[in-house]
């Protein structure tokens, strides 16, 4: 897997968040640019989703298997849809609140994500 989109991910996530949890800070629900936001770093995960299984169709294999990686491959994925989608039923500060701690999750899938490929590895 690719150190760089690992990282651009990862760095994406975290302002995601910042960004999400200065706008709960102010009492802002999600509005239409956070979704745009949320779109761009999801976007950023299904380049990596395709990277990664390119990766894997061409032999390589990471240090903790297949499996388990796959795994957390769609977790990260799926992680920024779903505060989306929990921010829609939470039209408040709170929904806004969710979005961060889904960008704040997604940064540690992806740091978890590194750590199944092996450090370096690829």
């Amino acid at each position: 897997m690719l150190d760089a989109v690992t990282i651009t991910v990862s760095v994406m996530a975290l302002l995601l968040a910042a960004w999400c949890a200065w706008s709960a800070y102010r009492d802002e629900p999600t509005n239409d640019r956070h979704f745009a936001g949320m779109a761009v770093v999801t976007l950023a995960t299904l380049v990596q989703l395709v990277i990664s299984l390119v990766q894997l169709g061409h032999g390589d294999r990471p240090e903790q298997g297949v499996p388990v990686f796959v795994g957390y491959l769609i977790g990260t994925v799926c992680t920024v849809p779903a505060a989306a989608f929990m921010s829609l039923t939470e039209r408040s500060r709170w929904g806004t609140a969710v979005v961060a701690a889904g960008g704040v999750i997604l940064a540690v899938l992806e740091l978890r994500l590194y750590d199944i490929w092996g450090a370096g590895h690829g």
